[in-house]
């Protein structure tokens, strides 16, 4: 985790939030009204929209465009929603950012098998000093990535991304759909995308931090990848044999009874530097190949982990960012394979209520995102603490 924050001058209250939180079912009949209603009359610079895939997204697009002012508007479908009482379904979940406190410039980005890398790095940089120009006296910063899910590209553009942002911490979330990975949906400003990203960067009086959090070990259980096609992430051989039934056989069990909770249960991770991440497994296709979550290439060493405790982890690392001062909120995004390790576990109800405790408010994901890796099976997000008492006047 980065260093925590300097101590704050003072918690928020209800009535000086930094960040204003809004839920309404799927099916409400007026959605944006009344998002609008819980969010009250301020001002917004940034609305971030996270919807269960049962919504009509495009209505809630559209309406949402024309409700907020000259906010700038970004959304994505979910596999999963966390709300007010922790995970939870069929929600849409709204993040106003006030203009009182934070400035933001959005970025979509279209085609991502067809980007140039410099010109994305050059436009982001120039982004990037816009926003400082736009908000010289707001010290604090971060990007907010959002992407299709199904593109297949995350890896190229994380690395892209973090080589134009410098040292604005980036972190985000792949847009999901459900369980069904058959379709993920993103808006900036109106415009639907599916293929494509929103760089969010914010600039801010509030302090925040950045941080990513996982509750997985390594074990000695290794394997490696023989046979493999990296840019559809699929896996055709493990230790030279079909790679469903080797994996399968490594675990003990029958390669016909692979599914998302086996996954979810028994992850396999890879070392970059000093550290483990993981390489989440997404389905066994009809040959007996392993789909996985992220890039995967030939010569690969893939190690088996396990799962600390999935709750005591969850509070222990939320409360790290406590530690100097309670945030107003914590903006995350949340694999879609802890949220099914911890209904295996029957941890969900304890997990969903750590995560209302500690104020985490966000949506379940097919990927994550942190700096310049795209990761699997973890919670990354954004801690946004109470302004200064004398900037919040």
């Amino acid at each position: 985790m980065n260093e925590a924050p300097p101590r704050f001058a003072r918690e928020g209250t209800e009535d000086s939030k930094a960040v204003c939180v809004a839920q309404v079912f799927c099916d409400e009949l007026a959605p944006v009204e009344e998002i609008k209603r819980q969010f009250g009359s301020e001002p917004m610079a940034l609305v971030c929209l996270f919807s269960a895939p049962c919504a009509d997204f495009n209505g809630l697009i559209m309406a949402a465009q024309s409700s907020f002012g000259d906010a700038d508007i970004v959304a994505c479908t979910t596999a999963g929603e966390l709300g007010r009482a922790g995970y939870e379904e069929k929600q849409i979940i709204a993040v106003g950012f006030p203009a009182r406190y934070f400035s933001a410039i959005t970025f979509a980005l279209e085609d991502l098998k067809a980007l140039d890398d410099q010109n994305v790095i050059d436009s982001i940089i120039q982004k990037r000093m816009a926003l400082a120009q736009l908000a010289p006296d707001r010290p604090h910063e971060f990007a907010f990535l959002l992407v299709d899910g199904l593109s297949l590209s995350e890896e190229n553009l994380t690395t892209a991304l973090a080589s134009g942002l410098g040292p604005m911490p980036l972190f985000g979330g792949s847009a999901g759909d459900g369980i069904d990975f058959r379709q993920t949906w993103l808006a900036c400003n109106g415009q639907i995308m599916k293929d494509a990203a929103i760089l969010t960067m914010v600039r801010s009086l509030c302090p925040v931090r950045v941080f990513s959090h996982d509750n997985l070990a390594p074990t000695q259980a290794r394997m490696v990848v023989t046979k493999a096609d990296p840019e559809r992430r699929i896996v055709q051989e493990i230790n030279a044999e079909p790679a469903a039934a080797e994996y399968a056989r490594l675990l003990g069990k029958d390669p016909n009874q692979l599914d998302p909770f086996i996954f979810a249960e028994h992850p396999v991770v890879v070392r970059l530097g000093e550290s483990h991440h993981v390489r989440a497994i997404q389905r066994v296709n009809e040959h007996g190949e392993l789909v996985f979550f992220s890039a995967i290439n030939e010569g690969m060493v893939l190690t088996l982990a396990e799962h600390l405790d999935i709750a005591a982890h969850l509070e222990s690392g939320l409360d790290e960012l406590y530690r100097n001062g309670a945030p107003d909120m914590i903006l995350g995004c949340d694999c879609v394979l802890r949220r099914i390790a911890a209904d295996q576990r029957q941890k969900t109800r304890e997990i969903s209520q750590i995560l209302a405790d500690k104020k985490v408010i966000g949506f379940s994901t097919y990927g994550e995102q942190i700096g310049a890796l795209h990761v699997n099976q973890t919670l990354t997000g954004v801690a946004i603490y109470p302004p200064p008492r004398d900037e919040s006047n």
